[in-house]
């Protein structure tokens, strides 16, 4: 059963709705702040804000004062979007999701928001995050289901998307957060490669594995979001469906036997439409990749905050100051070797997709559905090996698990690939 906090609320039809009547903008803030208001208490996606519709108000019209004519809006104008607590914004204060003095994330706005703010959107407002990105949850409850988490770290993000109480928010993802908790909540969440979107501006986690990426409902005005975000993005309209890889073998083993069945069914839709799809034993070293990225990380992660650590390790919560302790136990040679660790298995993965003529992965998002309560954002470990190659990714809602939970379809390409990405999965879930 779908809970009564999952609401409808397309970007793309946001954004036609808008070009229509200018004025839908303010009805827009109406309807959001209103679901916002009745809903938030609950599922606690937002960062509390006093005067979130007035300020709202009073900057849409502004806006509109500046852009009169429709003709000169960017595809993003007016579009209302959520920000993850790790993100800089300007006028709002950042305390990703810790309790260490807020003056110390003071900066210079994140250059991703301050694009997206340049193309005519409004910040609705700043988004849960668990603690500094990585597994100390935050209060944020799954719309879907509120006895569920909705993954992390992203987790405000996913929920406020999957709410309706934005048509867009953005997040990151280290080892899973965009890609877990996008099919916890039964919405889509692009990750691209690595790189592509600058992370400037946001509070560091591992800077070698750190990418931004966004929510959305489904894969209608991804692109346009895509062409803001980027500093290069080429539109691709190829018509043609891709060849369908499947990493069986120990990586796809580490996913349930629930998830496995959905995930089996789902591929059978996909090759009644024609698809071809090849099963390549990949991944054999999954153990090992796991730990290399995870060493990585918290190597990188103990850097970030050697300064802060030294002086407030008493306000960091468990799981955090584990991983920056064990953070300190990496040594400098094992850290290069796990960062050249990423490009050989970028290299490897592009070699085998060259050699069996595959032009995109597809495997489950996750390994379970949502777990119940909110003491844990569930297990990253699908999304791990892909985001340590830096390739990029996106999830699709793709069946429901036993206990009526949405799952999801993880699509990979090459890196770089991103516009291939987007192309080939819209082709593929026509």
């Amino acid at each position: 059963m779908i809970s009564s906090y999952v609401n409808s609320f397309s970007l793309s039809k946001y954004i036609e709705s808008v070009k229509h009547d200018p004025e839908n903008i303010l009805l827009q803030i109406d309807r959001s702040c209103d679901l916002i208001e009745q809903n938030n208490p609950c599922l606690q996606a937002f960062l509390p804000e006093d005067n979130r519709r007035e300020r709202l108000k009073k900057e849409a019209k502004q806006l509109l004062e500046k852009f009169p004519d429709v003709g000169n809006w960017s595809p993003l104008f007016g579009v209302l979007i959520g920000v993850k607590d790790i993100f800089r914004v300007e006028g709002f204060t950042t305390r990703a999701g810790s309790k260490l003095p807020e003056n110390l994330f003071v900066g210079k706005e994140a250059v991703s928001v301050a694009k997206l703010k340049q193309a005519g959107s409004l910040v609705l407002g700043k988004t849960v995050t668990t603690e500094f990105a990585y597994f100390e949850p935050g209060p944020t409850r799954n719309p879907v289901n509120i006895a569920h988490t909705p993954g992390g770290s992203s987790s405000g993000s996913a929920a406020a998307v999957a709410a309706g109480f934005c048509p867009l928010s953005l997040g990151t993802q280290t080892i899973g957060s965009i890609i877990r908790p996008a099919a916890f909540c039964g919405i889509f969440g692009f990750k691209p490669s690595f790189g592509r979107i600058s992370t400037e501006g946001v509070i560091p986690f591992s800077g070698s594995a750190d990418h931004i990426g966004f929510f959305t409902q489904n894969i209608d005005g991804a692109e346009s979001v895509a062409s803001v975000l980027f500093d290069k993005w080429e539109t691709n309209n190829n018509k043609l469906l891709p060849v369908i890889g499947i990493p069986v073998g120990r990586y796809l083993d580490q996913a349930s036997e629930d998830v496995r069945n959905v995930f089996d069914e789902e591929i059978k839709k996909i090759q009644k439409k024609g698809l071809v799809v090849k099963q390549i034993n990949l991944f054999e070293n999954i153990t090992e990749i796991n730990k290399t990225h995870r060493e990585m990380c918290a190597a990188e992660m103990a850097m970030e905050h050697k300064y802060w650590f030294a002086e407030y390790e008493n306000l960091y919560r468990p799981h955090t100051k584990q991983l920056i302790l064990d953070g300190k136990k990496v040594t400098k040679v094992d850290l290069e070797l796990a960062k050249n660790g990423r490009f050989l298995l970028r290299e490897k993965l592009s070699e085998t997709m060259h050699r069996h003529g595959i032009d995109i992965w597809v495997s489950p998002s996750t390994i379970t559905d949502a777990p119940f309560g909110l003491e844990s954002t569930g297990s990253p470990i699908m999304n791990l090996p892909w985001t340590f190659a830096g390739m990029p990714a996106i999830t699709v809602p793709a069946g429901v698990s036993k206990n009526n939970m949405p799952l999801g379809l993880q699509f990979t390409a090459r890196f770089n690939d991103d516009e291939k990405l987007l192309c080939f999965v819209r082709n593929v879930m026509q």
